[in-house]
């Protein structure tokens, strides 16, 4: 068999759903007679818009070897993510957990980023105290150029220090 490729036409938005007045699918290699039916049957799901940003996609704590879990006071924890590389000038620039009850913002010291990647952050978690904490990286990066302006990406899970 050979790639599959769909061909559509524009979505104007993330919500459009398939319309096949509108849009429509189109097989790229020799079909048989029962894959050629199947095509008036196959479901169409839009995910949304891409996101085109920066993002945080995990976190993973080097002492505990969790995921998206736990965090380890002074110890290495790797951030992955995209264009969430630690650059600019503004003051507001950097890596910030937030304590999730009283909403305190504790930056990481610049000389604790051990690895400043645009998708992979490596720090040591500042001294927090035990609570649930969220994760901010603010930053002008962009790629072969730095935004006017900072954009920040937040972490969409909830994490603890035991």
């Amino acid at each position: 068999m050979r790639w599959l490729f769909c061909k559509y036409r524009i979505f104007y938005c993330g919500t459009e759903t398939f319309n096949n007045q509108k849009h429509n699918i189109l097989f790229q290699f020799n079909q048989g007679e029962k894959l050629r039916s199947l095509i008036s049957t196959i479901e169409i799901s839009i995910l949304g818009v891409a996101e085109i940003g920066s993002a945080i996609l995990q976190v993973k704590d080097i002492k505990s070897g969790t995921i998206n879990d736990v965090l380890t006071p002074n110890r290495n924890l790797i951030i992955s993510g995209n264009k969430i590389k630690i650059a600019g000038n503004n003051p507001s620039i950097g890596i910030y957990f937030i304590n999730t009850e009283t909403e305190d913002r504790i930056v990481v010291d610049t000389n604790d980023i051990v690895i400043n990647n645009p998708s992979e952050l490596i720090v040591v978690i500042p001294n927090l105290l035990p609570a649930t904490y969220t994760i901010e990286v603010v930053t002008q990066y962009a790629v072969g150029t730095l935004l006017k302006e900072p954009r920040t990406a937040s972490f969409d899970k909830i994490l603890s220090i035991l």
